[in-house]
């Protein structure tokens, strides 16, 4: 018998149709992956079953919750669903949590709001729920506040939150998007203990089909609001019958061919960097104490060359690169940059050579602009700007560089997907011909198919404009496609640092080897056969 039943649900928002016909199943102790791009309707599908739709959306069909029909309910009995039979776990746990409220006064909200047991017997409950997810009491009190956690330990709570009930049902919307590879494999071990545990069943959604892969017993692939393909794990990895199955996963698997690099010639060094932060005093009149987050860190970044940085949240990485980008002082060390020193005060001229991509192109630009001003951004630092049609044609040939066309200049960023706001964030780096650009976690939340555009695109702009770049991020199996070599962090030094395909066939440090094997790795698929 299933526990959660969708029977033919489709959806409308005004005049849009977003979910058409949609039918899965989840039974009790049983893991039923989500798949799919961007927009497809895995979100609306799991809002659906919470009951968050907007006021405007107009819902048929079925969804059955043991014998409930989900869609008859008003908010009232929702209200009593949510939390104590429907537990969820969203994708941003720091949006999820209250910042201004301990940690253990959310947990224990779920409880006394459902009125499931007294205060004392919910915090004893609420400890030990928190002991459960891997947060003890030693390190962890309940007064602890969410900016006290790591985003690993974040999303720990969230999960407390989510089964202090012991709801039947849990739907975890992309939970390790966000994640290192050691923390989402925690995470993932979490929610697969939890279901076995428990006997829920678990709906999670998530565009990384190498945790689906792993984790599902059942998948169900998503496009344009209605399912394409479903089936048990194992049988449509053997068996892929749609088309856009089999592009997901080559896409997921995708391989770039970088051109080689040119001699080497040094053109960020990085000599014995120090940074430290300043601890909270102890006592009033105690001396404060430092924080070491990056300790006397050296490495060197040839001209031409595509470097990754790669390591767990925390281990200094972020750190590391807002001081070469000379947004932070160092309290040892130093940073050069085609031989000049970089400092929080440093000069234009080194603020055009170097650019960054940030993770969020949506979060870095300026809705309020169009696309010709947000790229051109960079200007401000030249001595002498292009003007005219210098400036029109320069504006031309970069959005053409990155796969855009001239008439998109006049739009605005809400207007483009996902991946064209990453290929407009590229071409405001690429503007002014930087010798080195930062990429900060730059295709980590992009779906599996725009991801590989966009590696396709850095192999081009590589080919074209050989680029020098620094790439930033935790998503091992994009490291190793795009870079020459490779820099392993942990703990605010490098731990292990060579080529990248030697570092990754043959890790010679502990570290190196856990982060590795932690990383979910897709089956071997032959896609000419599926």
């Amino acid at each position: 018998m299933s526990l959660l039943q969708i029977s033919n649900l489709s959806l409308r928002i005004g005049s849009h149709a977003i979910l058409k016909a949609v039918s899965l199943a989840v039974a009790p102790g049983e893991i039923v992956a989500v798949t799919g791009e961007s927009g497809s309707g895995k979100s609306m599908t799991a809002f659906s079953v919470m009951g968050l739709l907007p006021e405007t959306a107009m819902a048929s069909g079925k969804i059955m919750l043991e014998s409930t029909d989900l869609l008859t309910q008003n908010e009232a009995q929702m209200c009593t669903l949510r939390g104590a039979s429907i537990g969820m776990v969203f994708q941003e746990p720091m949006t999820a949590l209250n910042p201004v409220k301990t940690i253990g006064d959310q947990v224990m909200e779920t409880i006394l709001i459902h009125k499931a047991m007294p205060a004392d017997q919910a915090r004893t409950r609420t400890r030990s729920l928190l002991d459960r997810v891997g947060l003890s009491a030693d390190r962890f009190p309940l007064s602890r506040y969410p900016h006290e956690l790591s985003g690993g330990q974040r999303q720990r709570v969230v999960i407390a939150m989510a089964i202090a009930l012991r709801p039947k049902l849990l739907i975890a919307d992309e939970p390790t998007t966000a994640l290192d590879v050691t923390t989402q494999a925690q995470i993932l071990d979490l929610l697969r203990d939890l279901v076995h545990e428990f006997d829920m069943g678990l709906l999670i959604i998530t565009h990384d089909l190498a945790v689906v892969a792993n984790l599902a017993d059942r998948i169900v692939v998503m496009r344009h609001g209605e399912v394409v393909e479903t089936g048990s794990t194992q049988v449509l990895l053997r068996d892929m019958q749609h088309p856009y199955t089999k592009m997901l996963f080559a896409a997921s698997s995708h391989q770039v061919t970088l051109p080689e690099p040119p001699a080497p010639q040094p053109l960020l060094e990085v000599r014995g960097a120090i940074r430290d932060y300043p601890l909270p005093r102890e006592t009033l009149f105690a001396k404060p104490k430092q924080f070491r987050a990056v300790k006397d860190v050296s490495f060197t970044l040839y001209r031409g060359e595509r470097l990754g940085l790669v390591g767990e949240s925390g281990c200094g990485k972020s750190t590391l690169t807002r001081a070469i980008l000379g947004l932070e002082p160092l309290q040892g060390g130093e940073i050069l940059l085609d031989g000049t020193p970089i400092t929080t005060t440093q000069n234009s001229e080194i603020r055009r050579k170097m650019q960054v991509v940030f993770q969020d192109p949506f979060g870095s630009f300026n809705p309020r602009h169009r696309v010709d001003k947000l790229i051109t951004e960079p200007f401000h630092i030249l001595s002498d700007p292009p003007q005219g049609s210098a400036r029109s044609d320069l504006i031309t040939e970069t959005l053409r560089a990155v796969g855009l066309q001239p008439e998109d200049a006049q739009k605005y960023i809400h207007q483009f997907s996902g991946g064209q706001r990453q290929r407009i964030a590229i071409a405001r780096a690429l503007i002014t011909r930087p010798e080195l650009i930062l990429f900060d976690e730059a295709v980590s939340a992009l779906d599996v198919s725009v991801r590989a555009q966009i590696l396709d695109l850095l192999a081009e702009l590589c080919e074209a404009y050989a680029l020098s770049y620094l790439f930033i991020s935790h998503d091992l199996s994009v490291v190793r496609t795009i870079t020459d070599r490779c820099l392993v962090m942990q703990k605010g030094e490098i731990v292990e640092a060579g080529a990248t395909e030697a570092i990754f066939s043959s890790p010679q440090h502990p570290y190196t080897q856990a982060l590795i094997a932690a990383a979910p790795v897709l089956p071997e698929i032959d896609l000419g056969a599926a």
